[in-house]
């Protein structure tokens, strides 16, 4: 009889191997595979449609506003003074940058203007210490242009101490891209 038991505990031994390798081939694919909720239980995040188009919400940013028409070709500066807002324009016409910006006490007619000056630091007309200083016009003895306030402040709407200033502001990382690309001769086009 030795050799029945024997023959039986290989055929356990065997059906064991066979159902361990089932139950291990069966959680393989279902942990690869989507997930089956069980009954009562919330769909994960993934698989609810409003999540997914939350999600898709927060992930695309908002489209840059277009370039202004009417403000001119090739590379320059556009300034929209309702929008108070800035484009960087490339020779081909498409917007490498736009930023919002703080208008100056003083704001330049419409039109089409040179960079005329630059300079690195300096104190402002306000008395703040501004960095990346591009000027482009004077109105009424008051020179404008761009620059970025060192503490990240802006201009007194009415201008400071009653003195009509001409700093428009940019935040510093706009304001070092203004710098790199508004060269000397640039144009800069004021738009209403």
């Amino acid at each position: 009889m030795p050799a029945k038991s024997s023959t039986i505990v290989t055929a356990l031994t065997a059906a064991a191997l066979a159902a361990i390798g089932v139950l291990g081939y069966q959680a393989t694919a279902s942990a690869s595979g989507p997930l089956t909720p069980v009954r009562g239980q919330a769909k994960p995040a993934a698989e609810r449609p409003a999540a997914r188009e939350q999600h898709d919400k927060k992930d695309t940013p908002p489209a840059p506003a277009p370039v202004p028409e009417h403000s001119g070709t090739g590379k320059r500066v556009v300034y929209a003074l309702g929008a108070k807002r800035v484009w960087l324009v490339g020779a081909d016409g498409a917007a490498q940058r736009t930023f919002p910006v703080a208008p100056s006490a003083v704001s330049p007619a419409p039109g089409t203007y040179p960079v005329t000056s630059r300079s690195v630091s300096v104190t402002g007309s306000d008395g703040v210490a501004v960095e990346h200083v591009v000027v482009f016009a004077t109105v009424n003895g008051a020179v404008v242009g761009f620059s970025a306030a060192v503490d990240g402040s802006t201009p007194a709407p009415g201008g400071a101490n009653g003195k009509k200033t001409g700093g428009i502001r940019e935040s510093r990382a706009d304001g070092a891209a203004l710098w790199d690309f508004a060269v000397r001769g640039v144009k800069v086009v004021v738009v209403p």
